[in-house]
């Protein structure tokens, strides 16, 4: 015979069985609410960020921090502002993020708008690529768009580094193509969901070897000589061609379902 513990054995025979059938369902209901968050990748996920909705842009420069190459872009789009990164431009990439996270947050309170849209040129992609995916940017980012960056590093970071600490800054250490930190940002998606994504770059690129490091799987990626039949553009020179610029434009201008290319 089975002795109930405590008010189970106060019950009638017939209300305890209702109990224990609607504990039962409870319990049953609860194991298939975990189980589905546990097995649906898209649980905790950040909401869409709305694409109708523009709001600030922010430009975020290279390795060395000059501001100096992004002034044309910055001409261009009006609601744009361009964030100067900590120190001299060359230390932890992962900090600049951070200031970039800090930045943003002073955007949006500014402004009252849900989102904001971030460029980045060459290693100030990579910055924006780690604020997204590694900051909680992904929920507040409408659109990204790099220039010229060197997503899974540039050989002559690697041959930087191979000379030693003193021959390559923290930052050129981590645009190495086997650095942690973009083993970290490539490991898994390249592209977070929550913005949608640009990739711009030459082929004729002599600072992001190879040149084609700057394309993301998941991203729209543009090759300028291939797409808009330019001559030869240089790292430098990327970032304030004509065509360039009118894409960028174009991208942040354009509708969820994609952009018209400004070649």
């Amino acid at each position: 015979m089975t002795t109930w513990p405590g008010w189970l054995g106060r019950l009638s025979p017939a209300r305890r069985r209702l109990h224990l059938v609607v504990a039962g369902l409870l319990a049953a209901v609860l194991v298939t609410l975990v189980v589905r968050s546990v097995g649906d990748p898209a649980a905790g996920a950040p909401a869409p960020v709305d694409q109708a909705r523009r709001g600030p842009v922010l430009l975020v420069p290279g390795y060395g921090g000059s501001t100096a190459a992004l002034e044309d872009l910055a001409a261009a789009l009006p609601d744009a502002e361009v964030v100067v990164p900590p120190g001299d431009g060359t230390g932890d990439l992962r900090a600049a993020a951070e200031g970039l996270a800090d930045r943003v947050a002073a955007a949006l309170d500014r402004t009252g708008a849900g989102s904001v849209d971030l460029v980045g040129y060459s290693a100030g992609g990579v910055v924006v690529r780690y604020y997204v995916a590694e900051l909680g940017g992904d929920a507040v980012t409408r659109r990204v768009a790099t220039i010229a960056s060197p997503h899974h590093g540039t050989d002559l970071a690697a041959l930087a580094t191979s000379l030693g600490d003193g021959a390559c800054a923290e930052a050129c250490r981590q645009l190495d193509p086997d650095s942690d930190l973009l083993r970290g940002l490539n490991q898994g998606d390249e592209t977070p969901a929550g913005p949608r994504w640009l990739s711009l770059w030459t082929e004729t690129d002599r600072t992001v070897v190879p040149p084609d490091s700057a394309v993301l799987e998941g991203a729209t990626s543009i090759d300028l000589q291939d797409t808009c039949r330019t001559g030869p553009l240089s790292h430098g020179e990327i970032v304030r061609d004509p065509r360039t610029i009118g894409i960028v434009e174009s991208f942040l201008a354009g509708d969820a379902d994609g952009f018209a290319l400004a070649c």
